[in-house]
């Protein structure tokens, strides 16, 4: 469940802060994430004391977890935010988040995000090509402001656990190669309406080393010296996220590890450090609640039917993710035996779990699916027409539900049925 999750055995109840899982389980139904307010603070609060040392702004990566009582929590906490969309922005203004704050990622950004982004005074764009800058800066121009930019850099390091998730390689879609970094700040620097001042760098995702960001952060100082050796200003650097969590026996590094990495090629700079985690922040603080609905049997295999599917948590099918599967109450008299945890998608990939250890279940009770707050719900859908799960976040006794339940009319709203006249 990883260091600090909230998410924890007290006695023979699996407990998130204070909460029995089964309480939650009865009073809002299943799937259901559940979230500890509490962990979540308490990681941003690490990373924060980690980075003390140095200027520096903690932007939480909203793609990770957006629901809006997550992103509240952290903006009254005062974090910083890297955002990927349109609608990852117009949550944030939603929940009382700073704008100046707000960092703009991504390769994709339309002209109509632009707009919104700037009319909110976001603190900065992280720009990945010539002609997003050039559409910015028309953009800019259109609407009479200067945005900060920084230059993403692609410095072609693999890392992160998962090819989909390895973004620092030229393979991939991600930045400027390292070696056509200068004269593209050139050029960026001669577009009117912008100001480009800052370096950006995300090499990738669940990467369990601090090798990497001392690697990373080395080159991101050493184009920085040369970059003001031409006269430009260098006053951010911006070094992504990436660091990851336990989900299995993995020991990932501490933010104190990956400041002692990083801050040594850095420090001398005397710019402000930027870094997005998200996986960091959340992924061990949530819980996804599920309900046995059925044990099957075969000659060769022990499955359990759950009523929580690829469509709730794709990760298990998508990458082959590990994701730890507990009873929501012990029984310690019941052995053990490999079973595939699957749900009710039309899909042989719908599982959540494959040849586990797990003890005997009775159809009704409930499991949970451990270290789930990140790319959860945010990457859950409707496929097979399922209502996408509720979300609860817990502070101690407290719980509240922060998103409800789809219904089936949810499900189709917006939608029409043609007909022919």
């Amino acid at each position: 469940m990883g260091e600090g999750s909230g998410i924890a055995y007290r006695g023979l109840d699996l407990c998130c802060d204070e909460v029995p899982l089964a309480e939650l389980a009865a009073a809002y139904g299943t799937p259901t994430y559940v979230y500890s307010a509490t962990a979540i603070l308490e990681r941003y609060q690490a990373v924060e004391r980690a980075l003390a040392p140095v200027p520096h702004l903690v932007c939480y990566a909203v793609k990770t977890n957006s629901n809006l009582g997550v992103l509240g929590t952290l903006a009254r906490a005062g974090a910083g935010f890297d955002i990927v969309s349109g609608g990852e922005l117009h949550r944030l203004l939603r929940v009382g988040a700073a704008p100046e704050r707000i960092v703009f990622a991504g390769v994709g950004k339309t002209a109509d995000e632009m707009r919104l982004a700037l009319n909110a005074g976001i603190g900065m764009f992280n720009v990945e090509s010539l002609p997003e800058a050039e559409l910015l800066s028309a953009v800019a121009a259109e609407t009479g402001h200067a945005p900060r930019v920084a230059l993403r850099i692609n410095p072609d390091l693999a890392a992160g656990a998962h090819h989909y998730i390895s973004t620092g390689t030229t393979a991939e879609k991600f930045g400027i190669p390292r070696r056509e970094a200068v004269g593209v700040f050139r050029r960026l620097a001669a577009l009117p309406h912008l100001d480009p001042c800052a370096l950006h760098c995300h090499i990738g995702s669940q990467i369990l080393e601090v090798d990497s960001f001392r690697e990373v952060a080395r080159l991101i100082a050493d184009l920085a010296r040369e970059l003001r050796a031409e006269g430009f200003r260098i006053a951010d650097v911006n070094l992504g996220g990436g660091i990851g969590i336990r989900y299995h026996d993995e020991e990932p590094p501490q933010f104190d590890a990956f400041a002692a990495a990083v801050l040594p090629e850095i420090r001398d700079l005397g710019v402000r450090l930027l870094v997005e985690p998200g996986r960091s922040i959340v992924g061990s603080a949530g819980a996804l609640l599920a309900r046995v609905l059925y044990e099957k049997r075969t000659d060769t295999k022990r499955f359990l039917v759950v009523d929580a599917g690829m469509n709730d948590l794709v990760r298990p099918s998508l990458y082959g993710a590990h994701h730890e599967i507990l009873p929501v109450r012990q029984q310690p008299h019941r052995e053990s035996r490999p079973a595939d945890v699957v749900g009710p998608i039309c899909e042989s990939g719908d599982f959540l779990a494959r040849d586990r250890p797990l003890p005997e279940f009775v159809p009704g009770e409930w499991l949970a699916v451990c270290s789930a707050g990140a790319y959860g719900f945010a990457m859950s859908s409707n496929y097979n027409s399922r209502p996408r799960a509720a979300e609860v976040l817990v502070r101690g006794r407290e719980h509240q539900l922060v998103r409800r339940r789809e219904s089936y009319d949810d499900l189709v709203q917006g939608e029409s049925d043609w007909r022919a006249s």
